[in-house]
């Protein structure tokens, strides 16, 4: 069983790897057999479909997700340092390439193209990220600890889409340092200075 499931977490490490390099279609069963070391029935006898694949490699990032939020929530009360702290996450995984991307936005831009139980999952998670960066507005609006300028949905919604275009361009310019920057002014704009 064990065995098993490091096979299967094989199988879906690589599948993230080859999504963030070249999307849904950028890879086949055939080179995840390479790089694993598996034959290709191998492969489907964990998971019988690409779909099947897919969708499980989005629905672990989400459970990730959401462990990851509730973790920092305990250790990082403040809103304001829940979103830097965030931000902070994502420009050390853009700067030292651990993660380059996000595996849903990357997704995400392929919505239209993707099987539906795919998509679903992908819609599944930015449903959970926007509820949670809401969350975090909506408590430190209250707080006064973050100055909002629109509802808390709409100021978490622009504050999603901003990591997510950072992100696309730092990988656009090649440039991992670009992310932190285009980020800044939009963090500048939610967190007050301090006096």
């Amino acid at each position: 069983m064990d065995k098993s499931s490091n096979t299967a977490d094989d199988i879906l490490a690589a599948a993230r790897r080859f999504i963030v390099a070249g999307g849904y279609n950028g890879f086949s069963y055939a080179d995840i057999a390479d790089v694993v070391g598996l034959r290709k029935a191998s492969i489907h006898h964990h998971f019988p479909s690409k779909v099947d694949l897919v969708q499980t490699l989005v629905k672990r990032y989400l459970e990730d997700a959401v462990t990851g939020m509730t973790e920092l929530e305990r250790n990082v009360p403040a809103p304001p340092q829940l979103l830097r702290t965030y931000a902070g996450f994502w420009a050390q995984c853009i700067e030292d390439a651990s993660r380059p991307i996000c595996v849903c936005a990357l997704l995400a831009s392929e919505l239209p193209a993707l099987p539906p139980e795919v998509a679903a999952e992908v819609r599944a998670y930015f449903q959970f990220l926007s509820g949670w960066l809401t969350g975090v507005i909506e408590r430190g609006a209250a707080q006064g600890t973050l100055t909002i300028a629109a509802a808390p949905r709409v100021e978490a919604e622009a504050f999603m889409a901003t990591v997510h275009g950072a992100m696309i361009s730092a990988r656009a310019y090649g440039d991992g340092s670009s992310f932190a920057m285009i980020l800044a002014p939009t963090l500048q704009k939610l967190i007050p200075a301090q006096d």
